[in-house]
Order: C-alpha cells, then sequence, then structure tokens
C-alpha cells in the first residue's frame, strides 16, 4: 500500500490573512488527529506573510480522500475559499 504525499504552497489574499490565520491552528490540530494523518505541516513564509508552505503523508489513498472531504465541509473550508493553491500529489512507498 502507498501513501499519498502532497506538497506544495498556497497563497493567501491580503485582506483573509487575519482570518486564514485565525483558522489555522485549529485545521492543523484537526487534521493531524485524523485516522491516517502520519505528517501535516503548514508554515508561513517568513519572506511572504501570504505564502505558506504545506507538506502532508498519508497513511492511504482512503485517508487522504477523507482529510479532502472533510476539510471541504469544514471552517477552514470556507475561510479558505479563495486561495489560491499550487499543490503536487503523489503515491509513495
Amino acid at each position: 500500500m502507498s501513501k499519498v504525499v502532497l506538497r506544495g504552497f498556497i497563497v493567501v489574499p491580503e485582506a483573509e490573512l487575519s482570518q486564514v490565520k485565525g483558522e489555522l491552528v485549529n485545521h492543523i490540530t484537526l487534521t493531524r488527529a485524523e485516522k491516517g494523518c502520519l505528517i501535516f505541516n503548514v508554515i508561513q513564509s517568513e519572506d511572504n506573510p501570504y505564502h505558506f508552505s504545506v507538506y502532508e503523508e498519508f497513511t492511504d489513498k482512503e485517508s487522504f480522500e477523507a482529510h479532502q472531504a472533510r476539510v471541504k465541509q469544514s471552517h477552514w473550508g470556507k475561510v479558505t475559499a479563495n486561495v489560491e493553491r499550487h499543490y503536487k500529489i503523489s503515491e509513495e512507498s
């Protein structure tokens, strides 16, 4: 079985930065508690406050898809509706 790895970044609109940052801790906490979550990191850039690096690992495709479904229905999903997402998703051994 292959784990699913997501690498990339998000770009937050200036007007929404405070709201996104305010919900980020909750989003990280909820995601790390999900079944199948191995690693979940979202880190704000020191050089560009609107740029956040994202790295995720889930045990399998089912866990990753469950995470994606939860996020779409979550407060984080609503808060980040206008965020630009730049991700590469791969399955790795």
